[in-house]
């Protein structure tokens, strides 16, 4: 083989934690835009969220709030992690951005298969769990016959 040695672009440190920031804010402005939708629908999402949980509590029984602040502080927690989670393909997206430049063509072609893998295989954890798992959970916590 007389191939050529491969090139990889080089930077100084300050150059690196530049594109580290934009990608960063890149990022969270992605997480940003998203979080708002999910904050104006935030009831809806937490009904959606503990539903499995509500169907197995026993007749007569609600949820409650164990804090002052948590009436006040749940949605923004839910709707912030469901802005993560809806925007995780970019923020991945961002991240590989910023460490392709640094990998060999041999490198790129094994690590994107991987990554696009990896996101669908997480989506298809997170919707098993929601309604397979945690059903069976919540039945065995609550204690109650079907």
């Amino acid at each position: 083989m007389s191939e050529d040695p491969e090139k990889l672009a080089e930077g100084t440190l300050i150059s690196h934690l530049l594109e580290l920031r934009d990608r960063l804010i890149r990022a969270l402005i992605g997480v940003a835009i998203v979080f708002m939708p999910c904050m104006f629908y935030s009831n809806d999402i937490f009904t959606f969220v503990s539903r499995p949980l509500i169907e197995k509590l026993p007749q007569g029984t609600s949820l409650i709030a164990t804090s002052v602040m948590s009436p006040f502080t749940t949605p923004f927690k839910l709707s912030f992690f469901i802005a993560a989670f809806i925007a995780m393909p970019y923020i991945l997206y961002q991240l590989w951005a910023f460490v392709a430049p640094g990998l060999y063509r041999q490198e790129k072609r094994f690590a994107v298969p991987l990554l696009v893998s990896s996101i669908v295989l997480f989506y298809t954890g997170v919707l098993l769990s929601y309604f397979f798992v945690f059903p069976v959970m919540f039945q065995f916590f609550a204690c109650t016959t079907p």
